[in-house]
């Protein structure tokens, strides 16, 4: 069983609510109502649709990958030179084209 931080009493107002204090302001929180008449609350996070493809495999472990590979490789500076030699040449760009 979970350690209790602490308990408190709270009364349900008349429209059905109650506070929660300003620690939760904002917060998305789950509600559990259980067989024996007893509330759980349990804050959540909200993920939006357009981003549950990154809860997916295999892109979950890819970005879990790339975090790990980020937190042990130092930052280094860019040499925009080198760069822009690496970079393919893109064929029919009109800045390629000269007239």
């Amino acid at each position: 069983m979970p350690m209790v931080r602490g308990a408190e009493i709270k009364v349900v107002g008349r429209s059905g609510q109650i506070a929660l204090g300003k620690a939760y302001a904002g917060k998305a929180l789950r509600l559990e109502r259980r067989e024996d008449g007893s509330i759980l609350l349990t804050a959540v996070a909200m993920v939006p649709e357009s981003q549950l493809w990154t809860l997916e495999a295999p892109h979950r472990s890819r970005i879990e990958r790339g975090l790990a590979w980020a937190a042990r490789t130092a930052p280094a500076e860019t040499n925009l030179n080198v760069l822009l030699k690496r970079r393919p040449r893109r064929r029919g760009h009109m800045r390629d084209r000269r007239r």
